[in-house]
């Protein structure tokens, strides 16, 4: 059956709606840049008492020298859930294409008078589009929360080089809060300013929930009753070492860890159940869409009469079948 045309009211209508999600994701896009790339957000200078061994951990380096870079990071988190999803709707679309019930199904949805959409590309566009918004958004709580609260990260006052004699530091309970306490590098205290909370931990469980409940929620096949349980908690536990990792280097404090996680997770959360909703949606269309099936629902809701002549014709049609049986 071939798709129909959109009118015009619908289309003005899909336009719309499609420039509102550009306009909305641009500007997320941007404001992570912002956030990342740039000094428009200044950092919450936050004191330290003179030494204090909370703050004095050993310093193993820049964040490339640690044992889950950023770009290992990055390039998983971006990389594994668009493989992982772009393979998994073409094999399910692909079975469902060899299936009798696709000969019974529109093949194309019409998203205006001169584009079709092939189901596919449709829901894996969806499902990529909700999950890259939702890594733009983490990106932004969490720098948000850090350019705010200015946590120290364990080995602030090593990167710091606080002179304390100068400072006057002869009792320990002295509060140090003006910045240029420090004669460190300038980058790597900026750094060490901004651990609250763990973007790593944040980046790493979102990713990771996401995919587990995206395969839990999609693929139904049979054998995978303990395949999916695996490869979801195998996610999982993937998240949660690279959270370890950030603390036995002593680049983030538990408190920085947990809260990440709990921001990842709640975003993870409250994409898939109330934006894709449990990635709940037919691969293909059906034959006709309710309205199109049952015109006049309303109609057929009421208390209906048969005429006579209506049951004069049922009942000859049930002995010509009893006849024929």
């Amino acid at each position: 059956m071939p798709s129909k045309g959109l009118s015009k009211k619908e289309r003005r209508k899909l336009y719309k709606s499609l420039a509102g999600e550009l306009v909305i994701m641009a500007g997320t896009v941007m404001l992570a840049y912002y956030f990342e790339y740039t000094d428009t957000f200044s950092v919450h200078v936050q004191g330290f008492f003179c030494y204090d061994t909370t703050y004095t951990k050993p310093y193993l380096g820049p964040e490339d020298s640690s044992a889950v870079p950023p770009v290992l990071l990055y390039a998983v988190v971006a990389g594994l859930p668009t493989l992982l999803i772009t393979i998994t709707e073409t094999v399910l679309f692909l079975v469902q294409y060899t299936s009798k019930e696709f000969d019974r199904s529109e093949k194309t949805v019409a998203t205006g008078d001169c584009c079709y959409l092939n189901p596919l590309v449709r829901r894996t566009f969806r499902f990529l589009g909700v999950y890259t918004f939702g890594l733009f958004t983490v990106d932004i709580f969490v720098n948000a929360g850090q350019v705010v609260t200015g946590n120290l990260a364990p080995y602030f006052l090593t990167v710091c080089k606080p002179n304390y004699t100068a400072l006057g530091c002869q009792q320990a309970l002295r509060y140090i809060s003006h910045q240029e306490a420090c004669t460190g590098n300038q980058d790597d205290i900026l750094r060490a300013r901004k651990t609250f909370p763990s973007k790593e931990a944040a980046l790493s469980v979102y990713a990771a929930l996401y995919l587990a409940m995206y395969v839990t929620c999609t693929v139904q096949a049979k054998g995978t009753r303990l395949a999916k349980p695996v490869l979801s908690l195998g996610l999982m536990c993937l998240a949660f070492l690279t959270g370890l990792n950030r603390v036995a280097e002593y680049r983030n404090h538990w408190s920085d860890v947990i809260a990440g996680f709990i921001i990842g997770t709640a975003i993870a959360t409250f994409l898939v159940v109330c934006v894709v909703h449990n990635f709940k949606g037919k691969l293909l269309l059906s034959e006709e869409s309710p309205a199109e099936q049952r015109p006049n629902t309303a109609m057929l809701n009421m208390g209906r009469v048969e005429s006579p002549l209506e049951k004069y014709i049922a009942s000859q049609n049930h002995i010509a079948f009893a006849e024929v049986t």
